[in-house]
């Protein structure tokens, strides 16, 4: 777990015992990923957090990972209604039909993905040409932005549910995409990638 004190300033306020936000926080958001099955691991999460908290999901992220096959897109392209409906008696993870079975057909379309770019992360980096977008000190966080609208866009035009605009910002910033870490944040500057 991290080591940090409690005193260093975060991006967003964190309760001084909730290590499982602070590790997350210093370790992950903001950080760049190009993991695939990680990848797919945030896309998921941040799709059942719509109408939530993602203090709810992190808390609830061991149980997505064992509902859903480690988020193992081939494994989970193959669940049929037997496995959706013992799903929804999970009482691990956010029990909404919708959500249940997008994971299922996001699963599938990211599939298709791969197919098309050879990686889903050659595909989600090309919008940017690799680069990280870091946000101007002193300007506001915005929920959503050009280059969300325009990967939400796309992801629903190849058949995605749970890929709005909003959700695509918070997972923009959750891969590192976006960094955007405070001024003051004591990782503002992420000195190296995801390795989960």
């Amino acid at each position: 777990m991290s080591q940090k004190n409690n005193s260093e300033k975060r991006c967003w306020p964190i309760e001084a015992d909730d290590e499982l936000m602070k590790e997350y926080h210093d370790t992950e958001w903001g950080r760049p990923s190009y993991d695939d099955r990680y990848l797919f691991e945030l896309l998921i999460l941040e799709g059942a957090q719509a109408g939530l908290s993602w203090k709810t999901i992190l808390n609830k992220r061991k149980n997505y990972k064992k509902a859903f096959a480690n988020f193992e897109v081939k494994k989970i392209a193959k669940f049929d209604e037997g496995k959706i409906q013992a799903l929804m008696q999970d009482a691990g993870i956010v029990r909404n039909l919708l959500k249940i079975k997008s994971v299922i057909r996001n699963a599938k379309v990211f599939m298709e993905i791969q197919k098309e770019f050879g990686t889903f992360s050659a595909y989600i980096w090309v919008f940017t040409n690799g680069e990280v977008i870091k946000r101007k000190q002193g300007e506001d966080i915005p929920v959503s932005t050009e280059l969300s609208d325009k990967i939400s866009k796309d992801l629903k035009k190849r058949g995605m549910n749970f890929v709005g605009s909003t959700i695509i910002y918070a997972y923009l910033q959750a891969i590192g995409v976006v960094n955007d870490h405070l001024a003051d944040c004591v990782v503002r500057e992420p000195s190296s990638t995801v390795s989960k």
